[in-house]
């Protein structure tokens, strides 16, 4: 049969149609299946021990929960860490997010506070889809907890990966009595947390490459006692083979709570309330806590709370005898950083303008009886000032009150305890735990060192924070707090959803994070960070709201913004 001429014409335009369409869905069909091959091949990565596979997020990839340490179980319990050696006969399961080191957690609102396992010395990588370079600069963070909680769960990384200049590892470590009880000699050497970390550094140093990062430019940064353990970390001289450098937020190695000079007293203190009684060794008390189970062991930390969540750092890094096996600390980092054996690397290090609220804010709670809680301090001052601020366990009893005293005098006069005069009470926990703690830091490094130091002071006010929180109370308008800065790059539920400055400030702050891993000059919006080598006065850069300026003081700021109102809440 022979169609009709007009009829050949539409036959023939439908064909044309059709085919276009069906060679258009196939092209799609191949697209769309080189993509998934791609990503499957993305996720895929080979490791000594074998293969794993992790999960796509969408804009990133993550590879999560990756073993760098044998689990610290057992004979391995109170030991050093030991690496992660095993071969992987199936491919391993990287998707899974990383479990907790056991603890008794601030963040859990029940009585029952304990959360995490022991097995829990695992690293977790995170990879933008598209990433600026073939070898990307490598940020590890360490978290921070009051060497007592927190983990690797705790901080997003999604900032860091839209913008996809950086690849970022968390590191998962030891904490409370697993990671930093210590009974002063070789037995318990104590600083189980620290040896974790820096294991830790050593896989990313060693494996990263297989991930797509520059294992010549690896930087660390962490947030309050991460930022100590940032500090710490460069304490060993060769950590400059390890890294290029480190960025600490809220907290340095010469910071109150980072090292206390032993923790003899306190370990068998400990193990006396957990039953491990008439004990006469270190060996003993050792061999004790090892039999016991492991929620016992760390549940213990609650008959050494004085008051709320305090003591907030029982178990910290000591300085260790010098005939350990491996010691991590044998004297005070400020001896380090004088004697030039700091690892001589770019240091970056900040403070927020009323970094105490983390300390301060719960003495806005109110008590049983209505009254809010600082109005216990009257009576509790010299008993709980020692709890709050870290003192040497060594002190004498008439020189602990007699520094109590000081600290009373100085920032109060002869005025009282009481809600009116709260903010002087915030300013000394901002100064004596925090700034003060920048300030002799850099002073060191400046006449000391040989490498760059940096510093930043931020004056940004959440709209939500944790002094929220803490106080219990909604509302309140404390200031700059602990982690304004630091959860702008790393993001928390409690500060969602940001404001529309507060994204600005984060993609400024992560930019600023990105430029410092890359090396050479850095800066802030428009200003330079200066390095205070050498300098007669600190130099600094004040990050605010919607602006910046580079400083030059004498002393670290530590006034309170002027232009921040005042609580409501605050006169009752």
């Amino acid at each position: 049969m022979i169609l009709s001429g007009g009829n050949s014409r539409s036959w023939s335009s439908n064909w044309y149609i059709y085919f276009v369409m069906n060679t258009l869905t196939w092209a799609a069909v191949l697209v769309l299946a080189s993509t998934a091959a791609s990503s499957h091949a993305a996720l895929l990565v080979e490791l000594p021990n074998g293969k794993l596979r992790g999960r796509d997020n969408g804009i990133y990839y993550s590879y999560e929960s990756i073993p760098y340490a044998q689990p610290p179980i057992d004979d391995l319990r109170l030991e050093d860490p030991v690496p992660y050696t095993e071969r992987w006969e199936q491919t391993f399961d990287a998707s899974r997010p990383p479990t907790e080191c056991l603890q008794w957690s601030q963040s859990i609102k029940v009585s029952d506070k304990l959360t995490g396992s022991e097995d829990c010395l695992t690293v977790s990588v995170y990879k933008p889809k598209k990433p600026s370079l073939i070898a990307l600069p490598v940020v590890a963070n360490i978290f921070g907890g009051a060497w007592t909680f927190g983990s690797s769960l705790d901080d997003g990384v999604e900032h860091f990966m839209r913008r996809g200049n950086v690849i970022v590892v968390k590191i998962n470590y030891r904490v409370g009595p697993l990671g930093f009880l210590s009974t002063g000699d070789n037995v318990l050497p104590g600083n189980y947390g620290l040896k974790d970390q820096r294991l830790a550094i050593q896989w990313i140093k060693q494996n990263i490459d297989r991930f797509g990062g520059d294992p010549e430019n690896i930087i660390l940064l962490g947030f309050g006692t991460g930022g100590s353990s940032v500090h710490l970390q460069l304490m060993h001289k060769d950590m400059e083979r390890l890294v290029k450098g480190g960025i600490s937020i809220s907290g340095t190695a010469t910071s109150p709570f980072a090292v206390q000079s032993g923790g003899q007293e306190l370990a068998f203190q400990y193990a006396k309330k957990l039953g491990c009684d008439k004990l006469k060794s270190s060996t003993k008390l050792k061999e004790c806590l090892k039999e016991m189970p492991a929620d016992r062991l760390v549940r213990g930390i609650k008959y050494l709370q004085v008051f709320e969540y305090v003591n907030f750092g029982a178990f910290s890094p000591v300085i260790e005898s010098t005939d350990s096996r491996k010691p991590f600390l044998t004297e005070f980092p400020i001896e380090t950083i004088r004697s030039g054996r700091s690892a001589q690397v770019p240091w970056l290090a900040s403070y927020t303008t009323e970094n105490g609220i983390y300390n301060a804010a719960l003495l806005l709670k109110r008590s049983s009886n209505g009254r809010a809680k600082i109005e216990e301090l009257k009576s509790r001052w010299n008993e709980l000032a020692p709890y709050f601020f870290s003192y040497p366990y060594f002190w004498k009893r008439s020189e602990r009150d007699n520094h109590s005293r000081k600290l009373k005098q100085q920032y109060l006069g002869y005025r009282n305890f009481s809600v009116e005069n709260y903010f002087d009470v915030q300013r000394m926990f901002t100064n004596e735990l925090y700034k003060n703690g920048v300030e002799v830091a850099l002073d060191a490094h400046r006449k000391y060192g040989d490498s760059p130091v940096y510093a930043y002071v931020y004056d940004n006010p959440a709209q939500k924070s944790f002094a929220q929180l803490l106080s219990r109370r909604k509302n309140l308008f404390l200031g700059t707090g602990m982690g304004d800065d630091y959860y702008l790059m790393f993001s928390n539920p409690v500060r969602n959803p940001l404001r529309v400055d507060e994204k600005i400030t984060s993609a400024r702050l992560v930019k600023m994070v990105e430029q410092f891993a890359q090396g050479g000059n850095f800066s802030y919006m428009n200003c330079v960070f200066p390095d205070n080598r050498g300098k007669r006065h600190f130099q600094l850069v004040a990050i605010k709201r919607t602006y910046c300026k580079v400083m030059e003081a004498k002393y670290l700021p530590d006034i309170v913004s002027k232009n921040l109102p005042r609580s409501p809440l605050i006169s009752y």
